[in-house]
């Protein structure tokens, strides 16, 4: 006769196994059993592409799956391009932003496409990139460059601007004034003798002798101006140079 259980008084469940020819295998570190030729729950999980039991034990494998999940989706969700080790940067610029500045500074008509194509990586990190430099003013603008002797602007003059007091406010009613100039296409304020530094264009020296006494020796503050003119450019509208970045940026 089979041997009761001393408790419920039934078969007990050895011998229906043993009836059954089943067998039990246990489980790695689970505590539980599963029936031989049966998968683990979190193996079944992860061909489901479920998220296992927390009681069930997760492979390193499914664990690494899982993390570089999240962070894939977490990175999607701040607009941050994880895309074969083109991982984007947390604000300081690595070898992709520099790429795109240098790409840019020699041609800022390039497409999207066009742009991602040189530097590696696909279009829609390249845009993002693009537009994370925008926002954050690394990029502040597009635009031709003119060759001013084809429009008739054949003087080019760099005037020194002496104020005639320094104080705060009469400096800021003189940078204001210099801004609404149009002839002055730059502006410095500099240390040692004089105020201001600009640089002027004319179409010749009438038209430069008109604008020093009718506009520049009227601005506010101003006591004297002394002008030099230029003979001819050597270099113009340069690109920054960015190698100083490269090393910091070559991840």
């Amino acid at each position: 006769m089979a041997p009761k259980s001393s408790t419920s008084g039934k078969t007990s469940s050895l011998d229906k196994a043993g009836a059954k020819a089943v067998g039990f295998d246990r489980a790695a570190g689970s505590g539980k059993s599963t029936r031989v030729g049966q998968a683990p729950a979190s193996t079944k999980a992860a061909s489901l592409g479920r998220t296992a039991s927390p009681d069930l034990p997760v492979s390193p494998d499914k664990a690494a799956g899982s993390a570089r999940v999240a962070v894939a989706r977490k990175s999607a969700g701040a607009g941050v391009a994880v895309e074969g080790g083109a991982t984007s940067h947390g604000g300081e610029l690595d070898r992709y932003d520099i790429a795109i500045l240098q790409e840019l500074q020699r041609d800022a008509r390039l497409s999207n496409a066009e742009l991602a194509a040189r530097i590696g990586i696909s279009a829609a990190p390249t845009w993002r990139r693009v537009k994370w430099l925008e926002e954050h003013g690394f990029i502040t603008g597009y635009r031709a460059v003119i060759d001013r002797r084809k429009v008739g602007l054949g003087v080019l003059a760099f005037v020194r601007v002496d104020a005639d007091r320094n104080t705060g406010v009469a400096t800021r009613a003189l940078e204001e004034a210099i801004r609404r100039i149009p002839e002055v296409i730059w502006c410095h304020y500099i240390s040692g003798s004089g105020t201001f530094e600009v640089q002027v264009i004319a179409t010749d020296l009438d038209a430069f002798s008109r604008l020093s006494l009718d506009v520049l020796l009227n601005l506010p503050n101003v006591k004297d101006i002394h002008t030099s003119f230029s003979l001819g450019e050597v270099k113009s509208a340069a690109a920054l140079p960015l190698s100083h970045l490269r090393a910091k940026g070559s991840r």
